[in-house]
Order: structure tokens, then sequence, then C-alpha cells
């Protein structure tokens, strides 16, 4: 368990925010893992290629591999209060290339030491020494925010709005307490602290200082807290509204079907394997994988190999069905 202990002050500094470095990072390490978002599925050949850049593969070589926990603050800054997303972005990159020295090494050379089971890779070790890498490290979140996801923002921004402004309907209604109490379920509100579950335990002061909470999209379903930067706190939660399956209902469909596979069939209007399915449905993979086969089966959904995953989707058959369904 992890507390943050709190202060008057510190609530009433409490407000939200995106951080778009955390977005951009959390979708750079989907891409570098060759791995899909359970929601938002494949990365795209665009992100791809855009690792390729000597910038943003030093960002990379500063991400936490699996069993690692520890990300250094300095590449995800506080949020500032800008209102456009380009504009909170270039905060945050400016924040990046503002680092000190003293600041980067701290967490790049001694934190990376003492929570990694591997050394700094000698590469990011001589960049971090020659004390440029906080304007290449800019450079590479600026890039790869500009191949892979400038374009696509626009259609993601009204989930975090939608999240900000349920959030602050709890505020007024119940005050900030409860709004803490229901960011996520392993995190919780006693008072005079914040509490997080995780998998390592630890107690930090942080009275006095600006809280910001930044409703995660691409980060979903994941919590983090960072304090290492002197004065900044930031708790970044799942925001609401994702992983909840298509917005289409199962409608008439379900007593023929059964509502699970209703459910599924309203959800693959696109191609995506069973453990995104499980995590958008809320079914388990297991579940999942039982009423895809009952559907193949059926000639209902088709299955296609893509690497490492067996993609599914729903046929022509199955589109007749539901157009019936919600015609009526």
């Amino acid at each position: 368990m992890f507390t943050l202990r709190v202060d008057a002050e510190t609530v009433a500094r409490t407000r939200f925010s995106p951080s778009l470095a955390a977005e951009s990072l959390a979708w750079l390490k989907l891409t570098a893992d060759a791995g899909r978002h359970p929601v938002f599925g494949d990365p795209g050949p665009v992100a791809r290629a855009s690792l390729a850049h000597p910038d943003v593969a030093l960002l990379l070589d500063l991400l936490p591999r699996p069993g690692e926990v520890y990300t250094p603050d300095l590449l995800t800054p506080q949020p500032g209060t800008a209102t456009r997303p380009a504009d909170l972005l270039d905060e945050q990159i400016a924040r990046i290339e503002a680092t000190t020295q003293d600041d980067l090494e701290a967490q790049v050379l001694a934190y990376t030491a003492v929570h990694w089971h591997r050394p700094l890779p000698i590469g990011a070790r001589r960049i971090a020494e020659s004390g440029s890498m906080p304007r290449r490290l800019a450079g590479g979140l600026a890039r790869f925010w500009r191949d892979a996801l400038a374009d696509d923002w626009a259609a993601l921004h009204p989930v975090v709005d939608r999240d900000i402004a349920h959030r602050a309907t709890t505020i007024a209604t119940h005050g900030v307490g409860a709004a803490l109490a229901s960011l996520h379920p392993t995190i919780g509100w006693a008072g005079d602290a914040i509490t997080l579950d995780k998998p390592f335990d630890g107690e930090v002061d942080v009275a006095g200082r600006e809280l910001v909470l930044a409703p995660g999209v691409l980060s979903w379903p994941g919590t983090s807290i960072q304090v290492d930067v002197p004065g900044q706190v930031v708790l970044a939660y799942p925001a609401l509204g994702i992983g909840t399956g298509s917005d289409r209902p199962p409608g008439r469909l379900a007593p023929v079907v059964g509502a699970a596979r209703a459910a599924l069939l309203a959800d693959l209007d696109t191609a995506r394997p069973t453990a995104e399915l499980a995590a958008r449905t809320g079914y388990s993979p297991g579940t999942v994988s039982y009423h895809l086969s009952a559907l193949h089966r059926a000639g209902l959904v088709s299955k296609a190999r893509d690497g490492r995953y067996v993609l599914y989707r729903r046929t022509a058959q199955a589109v007749v069905l539901l157009d019936g369904d919600v015609s009526r």
C-alpha cells in the first residue's frame, strides 16, 4: 500500500487535467512491446515507424521493463493549466527541456539503479552525463506525439472532458473527498491521506503541494503516482467511459443468441482478439472464447491470425441480424 499524506492546502489546490506526456508514453511503450491496447487495439505502422527516430528511442531507454515499476517523473511533468491540448503538451515538453542536470541525474542515474533490475543502457548514460538529455527527451516526445497521436487526440479528448465533468459534479454534490474516493477501486480516501493499492509500500507527505488528478485514456486501465519532482504531485487514474463495449445495445437479439453473444457481436464491427473483447465487455477471457467458438460455428463471426493474435469480426450474416434488431 502506498500512502500520500495531505493537508487542507493540498485538498484546496487539487485540480484535474490530462497528462498528454503520460498518454504519449503509454502509447509509446505499447508500440515498442508490439502490444495491443485492450480498447484501442494496435498502435499502427506510423507509430512503429516513429520508434526509429533516435530521440524517440532514447525515451524508450528510460521506460521500465516487465517486473519494473519506476519511470522517471521528469518524463511526465505535472500538467499545467492550459485548456487547448496543443498548449498543454507544449507546457509539458518545455518542462522536460528545463529539467536541471541534478534532477536528471537523480532520477535517471540514481533512482533507476535502485528500482530497476538492470543497468541503464550505456548510450543513455552517456547522453545523461553529457547534459543533452533533457533537450533530446523533449524532442523525442514531441516527435512521437506528432507522428502517432496528434491527428487522433481530437476524438479521444471528449472522453477526458466527460470524465472531468463527472468529477466536478461529484465535488459539487458530495465534496472533494467523495471525488477522491471514487476515482478507482484501488484508490482510497482516508480524510488526511490518499491510499493506492500498489505492489510496493511507502508513505510520502505531500502537505502544501498542488495535487493534479489526471484521467487516463491511452494509459487505461492503469493508475500511477509521481512525487519525485519537488512541489509536484500527479495521480493518474483511468477515465470513465472506456472499456464498456459498444454503444449499441443488444436489444431484441439477446433473447435469440443470449446477452453475452449479442454484446460480443455488437462489439465486433472491428476485428478484435479475445483479450481485448474480455476487457471491453467485462466477461472473462474463457467465457469470451467459449461464446466466440459458438458464434464462429454459426457463421456469425470470422477469425484470422495476425501475428500472435487471432482476430474475430462479425460476418455479413451477423450484420443483417444486428440491423434487423435495431430497426425494430
